[in-house]
């Protein structure tokens, strides 16, 4: 029995001493006893590990500094061969121009003056919605398109073809192509207007026309064509007056004072505008006033 133990624990001290890396003991060496077979040294063992086996600590580099930007070598050009502009630039002016079209038509144009005179001359004759909004600015749009044709012409012609064809630069085809635009507000606007404007925005007086600037020619403008346009407003409404207040008298020495006198006047007004050409007379005497 005692040595069939032995055998056991020195089977067992060869496998330990296997797994911790010593060399196994001869065969003979079993009557040795199981204390001296654990025993290990611990210099053998594979999970010692020598302090000089990690490699000295070196310092930390310091970060360089980020090197100087360089100036740009490229530059990008908005012009093409022979000096014109790039397709690019071209519909950006265009998108450019048709987004502030409605106000340069409203504020530069003569839409402003034609449309209240034809809004006027509706209310006048007792009329709220016949002829509509939408047909009374169609009418005045095609009418200051007809008006600003020979401006809108010279303005091609001077700026925008010069520019388009490289023979002008953008400022100097600006300039130029702004002219007769300036010319023809100019001749439309009152002096007063343009000294109101002046004397709101503390600029000395300018001793010619073209001292001008836009920024005063644009409302003093504006503010011409709304006179205006009230003054031919006042000339049409006279008429239709004077018929209300003959079918107002009428009633009354009839004593049929509950009737509304519009109700009766509306048809004598509408029939008396169709016979002498009423929407003729009025779009003759508005394309008139700008020649």
């Amino acid at each position: 029995m005692k040595h069939r133990i032995r055998s056991i624990l020195a089977t067992a001290g060869i496998g330990v001493a296997l797994l911790l890396g010593t060399p196994a003991a001869p065969a003979a060496a079993a009557p040795a006893t199981a204390s001296a077979a654990l025993a290990v040294p611990v210099a053998h063992s594979p999970l010692a590990v020598s302090p000089l086996a990690f490699s000295p600590v070196t310092a930390p580099v310091p970060p360089q500094p980020p090197a100087p930007p360089t100036e740009p070598q490229g530059t990008v050009s908005v012009n093409v061969g022979n000096g014109k502009p790039s397709q690019s630039i071209v519909i950006l002016i265009a998108l450019t121009v048709l987004s502030v079209a409605p106000a340069l038509m409203l504020l530069c144009t003569s839409f402003t003056k034609i449309f209240v005179v034809l809004s006027i001359t509706r209310n006048a004759l007792g009329l709220t919605t016949v002829p509509p909004n939408q047909v009374l600015a169609g009418l005045a749009l095609f009418l200051s398109l007809f008006i600003m044709g020979p401006v809108m012409s010279d303005m091609n012609r001077d700026g925008v073809q010069p520019y388009l064809k490289g023979e002008k630069t953008q400022s100097v085809a600006f300039t130029d192509g702004v002219k007769p635009l300036r010319e023809f507000m100019l001749n439309h606007t009152r002096k007063d207007e343009l000294a109101l404007f002046t004397k709101v925005a503390n600029r000395p007086m300018p001793k010619n026309r073209d001292d001008v600037p836009l920024s005063t020619i644009v409302p003093a403008f504006a503010l011409s064509e709304l006179r205006a346009a009230f003054i031919i407003g006042f000339v049409i409404y006279i008429p239709f007056l004077v018929i209300d207040m003959i079918v107002a008298a009428s009633l009354m020495s009839l004593g049929m004072m509950m009737l509304p006198p519009v109700t009766v006047s509306l048809p004598f007004k509408m029939l008396l505008f169709v016979l002498v050409n009423g929407w003729g007379l009025v779009i003759t005497a508005l394309v008139a006033s700008y020649h």
